[in-house]
């Protein structure tokens, strides 16, 4: 009886070790884990102790739980721009997700394509030339702007840091010595933009796990390249109409041959014409190539005017003159504006006025519940997904019908003129039934999808 008792408790204890060892390697093979560099981004991005009156983080205009962007419901439906730590102050802008963003390049002037790519901000002006990162330089400018977080200076965030619980980490990351705020405020704050920029790096922010992404790994799989899908020519053999897109005929990467790899037909249709030239033609901004971790990440990081109305809600109108000169009258010029401000020629930045940065796409339709409002574009004008794509929808219908001679009688357009008019870009037309496809697809890049 003593042996036997003996034997099981030894039983009982090298499944133990086995337990216990098999868990510590899955745990180190956890790509969700975060190095110490990206948990001291994160205690920094989620600390509202680093605005002027502790009331304000990064979190505040972008949580995770709507695709790291405004988790305010009623600025969405609004003027789309957070209100700042200071009340009634608050920038121009919708803040962008700051998720699928860390690949952007510094900003440069592609001879090639003559457009500029890179940089961070809606207008670019988080260039990279300081740090060799824009990433990190976007990371660092709200805590010191004043209608953001709004800290006086680079010291007293220094002192912030030095007087929070993870002032440990930071000198285990940065070395025991890192934050010293009377002789180099300064590098602790490149330190604080650097960390924050590691953790928005990290898998836990950018999972790559949407439906989409399942589908891309089937397809791939299946050696299927979803980067060359498009619409048929017929529907013949499809048993189904296709409003728009067939799905049969002799193409062929027509999305009939893509079916059973994860995606429903009105998806693989809304994909299509999403990246087909004659349709949508999306994906030749929102780009479908892979990226460097081998999923896309839906920009070409470039920019362009689609010429997107004002928002007459955006409280930056009513900024006092120390901020916005202008008053009612100020008109956002995007990159164009960054660059006058910057310094370059007219030849230059005239031909960009009314330029935003194409973001990404994904987890466009992220958010904590079914009905919560979000905004779209960079002012926040849209307030649902099929408002912005159906706006891509008229516009198109409207740059195609309306050249020369002006519109065809009885047709107006059904959204005011936009703001900057200048460089606008045409769009490309694409049939009505295909806006709720596009809006279908869409839906699929939302990270956390359960099969």
């Amino acid at each position: 009886m003593r042996k036997l008792t003996g034997l099981i408790i030894a039983l009982i204890v090298l499944s133990g070790m086995l337990f216990i060892g098999t868990h510590s390697i899955a745990l180190a093979e956890d790509p969700t884990l975060l190095s110490p560099i990206e948990e001291l981004g994160k205690a920094i991005f989620f600390d509202e102790d680093l605005s002027v009156n502790k009331t304000q983080s990064c979190a505040t205009c972008h949580a995770p739980e709507v695709g790291f962007t405004s988790p305010n419901e009623e600025v969405n439906a609004g003027g789309g721009v957070v209100p700042g730590a200071i009340p009634n102050r608050a920038g121009n802008r919708k803040p962008p997700t700051s998720a699928y963003t860390g690949h952007s390049p510094l900003l440069y002037f592609n001879q090639t394509t003559s457009r500029w790519i890179g940089g961070m901000f809606w207008d670019g002006r988080a260039t990279g030339a300081t740090l060799g990162d824009p990433l990190a330089e976007q990371a660092q400018a709200p805590f010191l702007n004043p209608l953001e977080q709004a800290i006086a200076n680079e010291q007293v965030l220094c002192v912030r840091v030095k007087k929070a619980e993870y002032a440990s980490l930071f000198k285990q990351v940065w070395n025991t010595n890192s934050i010293d705020c009377a002789k180099d405020s300064g590098g602790v704050y490149e330190k604080i933009g650097r960390s924050v920029a590691a953790y928005e790096r990290s898998s836990k922010v950018n999972p790559y796990s949407s439906k989409f992404d399942l589908f891309w790994d089937n397809a791939a799989a299946a050696g299927k390249d979803v980067t060359k899908i498009t619409c048929g020519n017929s529907n013949a053999g499809c048993g189904m109409p296709a409003f728009g897109c067939p799905c049969g005929g002799t193409v062929v990467n027509r999305w009939g041959t893509y079916q059973n790899l994860g995606l429903s037909k009105d998806e693989l249709q809304g994909l299509a014409a999403f990246n087909d030239s004659n349709k949508g033609n999306c994906a030749s901004c929102h780009s479908l190539q892979p990226g460097p971790d081998n999923y896309p990440l839906f920009t070409d990081f470039g920019y362009d005017n689609l010429g997107i109305p004002k928002n007459p809600e955006n409280p930056f109108y009513a900024m006092p003159p120390a901020w916005n000169p202008d008053g009612v009258d100020w008109i956002d010029y995007g990159l164009g504006g960054y660059l006058e401000a910057a310094g370059y020629p007219a030849e230059v930045s005239e031909v960009e006025m009314g330029k935003f940065k194409t973001t990404t796409l994904r987890n466009l339709d992220m958010r904590p519940i079914e009905n919560f409002v979000k905004a779209y574009g960079h002012n926040g004008y849209f307030k649902t997904l099929y408002d912005i794509v159906f706006f891509y929808h008229w516009r198109g219908m409207m740059d195609g019908n309306c050249m020369g001679n002006g519109c065809p009688p009885g047709m107006s357009d059904m959204f005011p003129p936009p703001e900057v008019d200048q460089n606008r870009i045409m769009l490309n037309m694409f049939p009505m039934p295909l806006v709720d496809k596009m809006v279908t697809f869409l839906e699929t890049l939302s990270d956390g999808y359960q099969p």
